[in-house]
């Protein structure tokens, strides 16, 4: 009996010891690399910091929003999080199964999208209102749509953005 709770003691002192901390880190080393999830929104305030400059490469929303002022998508993500990926951002209006399959596809109401991040991609859903475009690479998937007009900056930003989804107003430089 003695040696069975001296090896339970042992075991539990070897994970205590295991998931302690150690003072001895360095502040580098506290900080991850890469950051791979998803921020999860069903809040516009959410909404607003997961698009900004320290957000998430991907936003997901988890039914319709309405946001009253300007949004701006900011910053330099990468996709998954990893800075060995391509540039990559996305907004996934949307909720999926297991197999990827859109389930429920919801709708972003904002008067002014303004994309400042490179490579943003907007799938799955409806952004009601207009989108100022001043970012290379920007894509409108096939599942999504823009009920408004899409603006450019210039005819360079126009010519890199892929445009399959739907758009019920103009694409315009501006």
């Amino acid at each position: 009996m003695k040696l069975r709770t001296f090896i339970i003691l042992a075991l539990i002192l070897g994970v205590l010891t295991a998931c302690g901390s150690n003072n001895a880190t360095s502040e580098e080393n506290k900080t991850p690399d890469v950051v791979t999830t998803a921020s999860i929104v069903n809040e516009a305030n959410d909404f607003v910091n997961a698009v900004g400059e320290n957000g998430t490469w991907i936003i997901a929303t988890l039914g319709d929003l309405s946001i009253d002022k300007e949004v701006v998508v900011a910053g330099e993500f990468h996709d998954k999080g990893d800075t060995n990926n391509p540039i990559y951002r996305k907004i996934a209006l949307y909720t999926q199964d297991e197999d990827h399959n859109i389930t429920a596809s919801f709708t972003l109401t904002v008067p002014k999208l303004t994309v400042q991040s490179e490579n943003l991609r907007i799938q799955g859903g409806t952004v009601k209102g207009d989108v100022y475009v001043e970012a290379k690479g920007f894509n409108l998937h096939e599942s999504a749509k823009v009920d408004g007009n899409i603006y450019y900056a210039n005819d360079e930003v126009k010519e890199s953005a892929v445009i399959d989804g739907q758009v019920t107003g103009t694409q315009e430089v501006k």
